[in-house]
């Protein structure tokens, strides 16, 4: 018998394993199919290495053990999970761009935790409207006519479309046909609603005249788009909203500007990149506005339209509308924040991402330092930093803009590899996703915040600790 087969044969069974001390007390708490599940791929993967030639040791039933316990424990963990962020990046779109207020976040727990008058008009005992709950405040808050929301700016984008331009011409500038992540391409949802795209002007310049120029019988709409994600510099030009709304209602034609990132309360005395604001465009005519939740407003998921009454309803009594409709946790997110918005100093103070993005780099220095001290003092062999540097908003916000902040650099005197550590970093049991700048660890202030200190610390003393392991 050859010595691979003498492996094989020595492999345990799952019986055996299942009457094993340490599983039979995973099975007080595991679901017995899950145990055998586990057991039985740690088997395999023992199995595949002696018929690859990796191993010519017997079986070590702890490791299969070992082995099996870390499937149990990876299927027991949640796919989502919560990440600290020390990129910087304030709406990072990967890691679910705007955190929520702790208004918003008290309001879904208790929301969630019964019932709630989601469709029910307590007044009257009759039947309501879920997006009367949200359209009110957004009335109050930006001075539009009317507000409805939907699950995102796409979908909102969409529903402009189709409901008031179906089979008729959409003029846009050419420079504005944005793509951004996630397939998104504003030609696509165009020809998605029914629309026809006309567009206008060149990739850096658009004038006045060339709307005037395309506007014809079968034109219904001119579009002012934000750029989310790039800007165009140089020999450039194009005209303001006022402008576009302008020629649009003295061709008596619909003003649509789509602005994105939707931000409602200027920024006016912080050192921050300009942005279109809601009400900027508002006041400047544009029958509507849409844009998205999670980004500037720094509310949930969710796609917000303004403007005229007749256009808000001729919207509303789309079909599709109700696909696209909100559930009763995001508007309860939506309210709580949306209500902060009465006082624009509370909204800056206590909406989590406004108030990372206008932290002076005073506090951001004085945290980075304690931060830095604290990572020294658990690992005084390790070197630490506090280093000036430059950050994004991100998430299709003030794109190409950088913002000044402070970061903590991690030079790794170990001799690990700066990849392989922010790799161990961003798969410990509390992820930690940070940047590589000049080759050093980058945590950056800008984001990471004071209750996070703890966890990050002993995520880098882990990622230690497994490289010295390795060496």
């Amino acid at each position: 018998m050859s010595d691979s087969n003498k492996l094989l044969r020595s492999l345990p069974s799952v019986s055996r394993l299942l009457e094993h001390e340490d599983v039979v007390e995973w099975l007080s708490a595991v679901p017995r199919p899950a145990v055998v599940a586990a057991l039985q791929k740690a088997i395999d993967s023992a199995r595949e290495a002696i018929i690859a030639g990796e191993t010519d040791e017997p079986v070590d039933v702890q490791e299969i053990l070992a082995e099996a316990e870390e499937e149990l424990l990876d299927h027991a963990r949640p796919s989502i999970r919560r990440v600290i962020n020390a990129t910087g990046i304030v709406l990072h779109t990967g890691l679910g761009r705007a955190p929520l207020c702790e208004a918003a976040i008290e309001a879904i727990v208790d929301g969630a935790s019964g019932y709630c008058n989601l469709e029910y008009d307590l007044e009257t005992g009759r039947r309501g409207r879920r997006n009367t709950h949200i359209s009110e405040l957004l009335v109050s808050i930006t001075g539009a006519e009317a507000a409805t929301v939907v699950n995102n700016n796409a979908a909102a984008t969409l529903l402009i479309l189709q409901s008031l331009a179906s089979e008729r011409e959409v003029i846009v500038s050419r420079g504005q046909l944005i793509e951004i992540g996630g397939s998104y391409r504003l030609p696509d949802i165009m020809h998605a609603s029914g629309a026809r795209l006309h567009e206008v002007g060149t990739t850096n310049r658009t004038h006045p005249r060339d709307y005037e120029q395309a506007i014809n019988d079968d034109t219904a709409i001119l579009m002012r788009v934000h750029p989310s994600n790039y800007r165009v510099v140089g020999f450039t030009s194009e005209p303001s909203i006022q402008v576009v709304t302008e020629i649009a209602h003295r061709y008596g034609l619909i003003a649509v500007d789509d602005l994105g990132s939707g931000l409602i309360t200027e920024m006016v005395g912080y050192c921050l990149p300009p942005e279109p604001c809601v009400r900027d465009s508002l006041a400047a005519g544009a029958d509507l506005v849409c844009f998205s939740g999670d980004k500037l407003l720094g509310g949930p998921q969710c796609g917000v339209i303004l403007g005229r009454k007749d256009l808000i309803e001729r919207i509303e009594a789309n079909p599709l509308m109700r696909t696209y409709r909100l559930g009763k946790l995001t508007l309860l997110a939506l309210e709580a924040t949306l209500r902060l918005y009465a006082d624009p100093e509370e909204a800056i103070e206590c909406i989590p991402n406004l108030s990372m993005m206008v932290a002076s780099t005073d506090d951001l220095a004085d945290r980075a330092r304690r931060l830095s001290e604290q990572l020294a003092a658990a690992l005084p062999e390790e070197q630490f930093f506090v280093c000036s540097d430059v950050g994004f908003v991100g998430g299709g916000s003030m794109p190409g803009r950088e913002i000044q902040t402070v970061v903590v650099q991690w030079r790794p005197s170990s001799g690990a590899a700066v990849d392989e550590l922010v790799a161990a970093l961003r798969t410990g049991d509390t992820p930690v996703v940070a940047r590589i700048r000049d080759g050093a660890i980058c945590f950056d202030l800008r984001t990471l915040r004071e209750p996070d200190f703890d966890e990050l610390i002993a995520a880098v003393t882990a990622a230690v600790w497994d490289s010295e392991e390795d060496e």
